[in-house]
């Protein structure tokens, strides 16, 4: 049990009634099978941006990614990120995985969105809550450790290729993401879909990968939603 019975009665116990078997919660709780339901594993990535300012005004640069040293997707690039501990809110593990891959602490960061395609990994149904920071270009460094072989500041290009919109709402984006390291000679090429009905209440986007080249699994996907999202700020130009 995750809570004890203290726990569990004062937080959950709602009206105090009993259930159809005629169990309190403690009991309930007792019987109560976890490994019941296949459950999916909980990760999270977090996109470390940087940026320039020019007269008040912040234009984002840069990406932070790691190279993989492990499978799946070894010797490619990726987000800093890692799995969610079992007693650990995601925010902490985000931070935790950031630092224990790249050793940079002590930043601010908020939550973007999940992704939680059922294939978007090999191993398992795994779910990923990504984080986004922003900080001043140059003023952090990155040194790889803990899965990560090897880490790199990356130059961020945003190429819309096509668009297009039906008469019932739907939309549809094409983009090409390039992500560029000098340092590392290393360019990653991903072409992202993005979809979305114009007519909906929260006009929620839809970004996945159509196809990508040395940037692991829908990272590319990832990113792309984080930057168009953090450049929508206030004083903040792509």
């Amino acid at each position: 049990m995750y809570l004890n019975e203290e726990e569990a009665v004062k937080n959950f116990s709602g009206t105090g009634e009993v259930n159809k078997a005629g169990d309190d919660l403690v009991t309930f709780l007792k019987k109560y099978d976890p490994n019941k339901y296949q459950n999916p594993c909980n990760t999270v990535d977090t996109l470390v941006f940087a940026y320039k300012e020019e007269a008040g005004v912040k234009q984002v640069t840069k990406v932070l990614l790691i190279k993989r040293g492990n499978h799946p997707s070894i010797g490619w690039w990726a987000l800093p990120g890692g799995f969610v501990e079992f007693k650990e809110d995601i925010a902490d593990a985000a931070l935790r995985e950031l630092k224990e891959e790249t050793g940079i602490d002590n930043i601010e960061a908020e939550q973007l969105k999940s992704y939680g395609a059922y294939d978007r990994d090999p191993r398992t149904r795994i779910i990923t809550t990504a984080y986004v920071a922003l900080v001043p270009e140059g003023s952090l460094r990155a040194q790889a450790g803990d899965d990560a072989s090897d880490s790199g500041w990356f130059d961020i290009s945003d190429e819309l290729l096509e668009q297009k919109e039906s008469e019932n709402g739907l939309c549809y984006e094409k983009h090409r993401l390039i992500l560029n390291c000098t340092s590392n000679n290393v360019r990653t090429d991903t072409t992202v879909g993005v979809k979305w009905n114009g007519h909906a209440v929260l006009q929620n986007k839809n970004y996945y990968v159509e196809d990508t080249s040395l940037l692991a699994a829908d990272h590319g996907a990832i990113v792309l939603e984080g930057y168009h999202y953090i450049c929508k700020r206030p004083l903040v130009n792509p």
